[in-house]
C-alpha cells in the first residue's frame, strides 16, 4: 500500500452508505488521496481493504463505455489498485491484489483460501502412471529441465538437487494473497480459487479454475475460454485454453492451444502443443506435438513434433503390477488413422506408423522409416521417409508456426531435419542393415530386427537412402565451413577445417527439442550435482548456451565423421577430397530432391482427382481440380524444390571453382 493512502472521511463514508455500501469497520479501509467514493456502489467490505483512484472510463466491445469502480460486490481483505472495474460478483472476492486497469464482471467467486503455491510444486506423474517419473512443475519450467527430471532418475543426487530448487522456488511464491495483474479481464466466470493471473490475461466464461498460475505477459497474453475446468496447473505465456477443456495436474507451455473438449491429466505440454477433441494421460509432450481428433488417446509416452492421426492409441494390457508401461515416439513422427502401438516400444525419429502393432518394437536406430501393419506383422521400410514430400514440408513449416511472442522463451527448439542426432541414427542404421544382410544372407526374403520385419529390397534401398542423407548433411556442413574464403593451399583448407572446440564429439541426444552433445549435457548435470550450479535460471541459461552454440558443436561432430568417411585425418585432407565430397553432396541433394518432386507429383495424379468435377465429364474434373489444387508445375512446393536444386548446384559450383586450381 502506498504510504500516502488515507482513511475515509466521515463524508465519504456517508456517501458510500447512501450508495448501498456497508462495512463492519470503515477504519480498515484505506484509499488513494484522489479516491472518488461516487464510483463505489452496493458493495460490502470486510477485512483490510485498500482502494485506488477511479477516474477513467473503460470501453467494452461494441463501443459501450462504463466508468471504472466497484458495483454489486463483496470485497474481503483485498488491495484494489487504480481504475479497476468490478461489477456483479455473486459471492465475493477475497485475499487478492488486483492491479491497475483490471476488469472483473459477472463472476461467482474469486478467492484465495489459506496458503497457496498457485500450482507450483504440483507433481505431474508422467509416463508411468504409478509414479517414479514425477515432474514438480513451476512457473518457468522448460522442456529441457522437465526432460532431465523425468528421464535421469538414475542420477539420484541430480534429481534431489533439482527437486530442492523447485521446492525452494515454490516456497518463495507461496502466499495467502493472490494476484490479478494489470489489464487482466475476468468476465462471465464461475469459481476461481487460488489462482495467480498474469498481465493481459483474459478469462471468459470459465467454469472452475483452482490452484493454478496463468503466466500471461503483455507481449503474449493468455486466453482461457468458455466452460474450461482446470485444477493444479500452470499455463505459460501465449497459450489458449477454451471450449470445454478439462485439465488436471498439467503444465501447459508457451504458445500452446487446447480446445474443443480436449481433456488431459498428469501431462506436460511444451511449446506450440495443439490438442483438440482427444485426450492425454500421463504424457510428456515435447514441442509441436499435435492431436486433432476425438478418438485419439495419447498415453504414457514421450513425444515431440508428433502428428497424431484419428484413433491413434497406445497401451499395454499385459501389466499385472499396475500401469507401469511407457513408450517413446521420437521427434517428427506421424501416426495414421486407427494406429495402435503396444507399449513398451520405441519408434525412430521421423517415422510414419500405419496400422496396429502388437509387438514391443525398437526402431530408434532406423529413422525416417515407414512402420506398416501387414497380416498382424510389423513391416519396417527403412529410410523411405527421407524422400517423402510430407517430411520436408513439416520440417519447413515448424519454424513458421512458432506462436511464441514472448521475448523470454523457455524451451530451446532446434528445427533441423538433418543433425548430428539424426545422422548418427542413420550411421547406426546403415551398420545395422549391413550386419543383418551379412548374418541372414543376401537371398533372405525378410530380415527380422526387434520385432519388426524388413523386406529384402527395402533393406538395400534403406542403406542407399541413409547414405544419401549422410552425404547431404556432411556436404552442407563442409560447404558452410568453407564458404567465402579464397584458398591458396591445401594447408589453408586444413586450417579452416579445424574445429573451434572439442565440444560436440561423441553421442548427441534430443532433449525434448534441443539437440546437444551428450558430454555437454552430462557436464552440466555434474555441476548441478556438485552444487556449482544452484539455480533453475542458471540451468535454463546453460541449455540456451548449448542451443546458441549448436552449429559450432555440429561442425566438431561432422568433421569427425567426415574424417572417418574419407579415412583421413585433417592434415591429410586435400582440395581433391573436398571436391569429391562436394560432388557426392550435389548428387545426393539432387537425387533426393528429384525423389521429393516425384512424390509431390503423386498429388496431381488421376487418382488424386477422384471426386472432383462432381457433375461433369473428364474435362470438368480436370478443370475443377486445377482451380482447387492448382497444377504440378506451378505448385509452390514443387517450385521451391526446383529452386533448391538450382541453389545447391550453384553452391557446389562456386566452391569447386574456388579450389579448382588446387585439384
Amino acid at each position: 500500500m502506498p504510504s500516502d493512502y488515507r482513511k475515509l472521511t466521515a463524508e465519504e463514508i456517508k456517501v458510500l452508505e447512501n450508495n448501498g455500501c456497508s462495512c463492519q469497520n470503515w477504519d480498515n479501509i484505506k484509499v488513494d488521496p484522489a479516491f472518488d467514493c461516487s464510483r463505489i456502489k452496493t458493495t460490502n467490505f470486510s477485512g483490510d481493504v485498500t482502494l485506488g483512484r477511479f477516474d477513467k472510463n473503460i470501453e467494452f466491445d461494441g463501443g459501450i463505455t462504463r466508468p471504472t469502480g466497484i458495483k454489486n460486490a463483496a470485497i474481503h481483505n483485498c488491495q484494489i489498485h487504480n481504475n479497476v472495474y468490478i461489477n456483479n460478483v455473486r459471492n465475493y472476492i477475497a485475499n487478492y491484489i488486483i492491479e491497475d486497469d483490471v476488469i472483473i464482471e459477472n463472476i461467482d467467486l474469486l478467492a484465495v483460501e489459506g496458503q497457496s503455491s498457485f500450482g507450483n510444486g504440483t507433481e505431474v506423474v508422467v509416463l508411468n502412471e504409478t509414479g517414479g517419473r514425477e515432474i514438480p512443475i513451476y512457473d518457468r519450467l522448460t522442456a529441457q529441465i522437465a526432460y532431465i527430471i523425468a528421464f535421469y532418475r538414475h542420477r539420484t543426487i541430480l534429481i534431489k538437487n533439482l527437486q530442492k530448487m523447485i521446492t525452494d522456488y515454490t516456497a518463495s511464491v507461496t502466499s495467502d494473497m493472490g494476484t490479478v495483474a494489470k489489464n487482466a479481464k475476468l468476465i462471465n466466470c464461475r469459481i476461481i480459487k487460488n489462482l495467480k493471473i498474469g498481465q493481459g490475461c483474459t478469462i471468459e466464461g470459465a467454469s472452475r479454475l483452482e490452484n493454478g498460475s496463468l503466466n500471461s505477459c503483455p507481449a503474449d497474453p493468455i486466453y482461457i475460454g468458455h466452460d474450461v475446468i482446470a485444477k493444479d496447473f500452470i499455463v505459460a505465456s501465449g497459450s489458449k485454453i477454451s471450449n470445454g477443456v478439462l485439465i488436471a495436474e498439467c503444465f501447459v507451455g508457451q504458445g500452446c492451444e487446447l480446445s474443443k473438449q480436449y481433456s488431459a491429466e498428469n501431462s506436460v505440454f511444451f511449446a506450440n502443443y495443439a490438442g483438440f477433441h482427444g485426450e492425454a494421460c500421463a504424457i510428456f509432450a515435447g514441442p509441436y506435438t499435435v492431436t486433432h481428433h476425438k478418438s485419439t488417446l495419447l498415453i504414457a509416452g514421450l513425444f515431440s513434433f508428433l502428428n497424431a492421426g484419428s484413433g491413434s492409441n497406445q497401451s499395454n494390457h499385459m501389466y499385472k503390477l499396475g500401469p507401469v508401461h511407457q513408450g517413446v515416439i521420437e521427434r517428427g513422427s506421424k501416426t495414421t488413422s486407427d494406429s495402435y502401438i503396444l507399449w513398451p516400444a520405441k519408434v525412430g525419429a521421423f517415422t510414419v506408423v500405419m496400422g496396429r502393432h502388437y509387438r514391443n518394437s525398437d526402431t530408434s536406430d532406423l529413422p525416417f522409416s515407414y512402420m506398416i501393419e501387414s497380416e498382424d506383422e510389423s513391416i519396417l521400410v527403412p529410410g523411405v521417409n527421407l524422400r517423402s514430400v510430407g517430411t520436408i514440408r513439416d520440417a519447413r513449416k515448424w519454424p513458421k508456426r512458432d506462436k511464441r511472442k514472448d521475448a523470454d522463451k523457455l524451451d530451446c527448439i532446434n528445427f533441423n531435419l538433418l543433425s548430428p542426432y539424426t545422422i548418427q541414427k542413420m550411421l547406426n542404421g546403415t551398420a545395422l542393415l549391413q550386419k543383418l544382410a551379412k548374418t541372414s544372407g543376401h537371398t533372405s526374403d525378410y530380415f527380422t530386427y526387434h520385432s519388426v520385419k524388413i523386406k529384402n529390397p527395402s533393406l538395400y534401398k534403406g542403406i542407399d537412402l541413409y547414405q544419401m542423407g549422410i552425404n547431404k548433411f556432411l556436404g552442407n556442413s563442409l560447404i558452410k565451413r568453407l564458404e567465402e574464403i579464397p584458398f591458396k593451399t591445401d594447408a589453408e583448407i586444413q586450417n579452416r577445417l579445424k574445429p573451434d572446440t572439442q565440444t560436440g564429439l561423441g553421442k548427441w541426444i534430443d532433449i525434448a527439442g534441443l539437440f546437444a552433445p551428450e558430454k555437454a549435457v552430462n557436464d552440466l548435470l555434474d555441476k548441478i550435482e556438485n552444487n556449482k550450479i544452484k539455480s533453475l535460471e542458471e540451468i535454463k541459461d546453460a541449455f540456451w548456451d548449448m542451443h546458441k552454440n549448436y552449429y559450432t558443436y555440429e561442425w566438431t561432430w561432422a568433421l569427425e565423421v567426415l574424417q572417418k568417411q574419407l579415412n583421413k585425418s585433417i592434415d591429410q585432407i586435400t582440395a581433391k577430397d573436398v571436391a569429391q565430397m562436394v560432388n557426392q553432396w550435389k548428387d545426393s541433394v539432387i537425387t533426393l530432391d528429384n525423389m521429393l518432386a516425384a512424390d509431390a507429383n503423386k498429388e496431381f495424379s488421376d487418382v488424386s482427382q477422384t471426386s472432383f468435377g462432381l457433375d461433369g465429364d473428364e474435362n470438368t474434373k480436370a478443370q475443377d481440380f486445377l482451380q482447387v489444387r492448382g497444377d504440378y508445375e506451378t505448385n509452390s512446393f514443387v517450385c521451391e524444390i526446383k529452386k533448391h536444386i538450382k541453389t545447391k548446384s550453384n553452391l557446389a559450383s562456386e566452391l569447386l571453382q574456388r579450389i579448382k586450381h588446387l585439384c
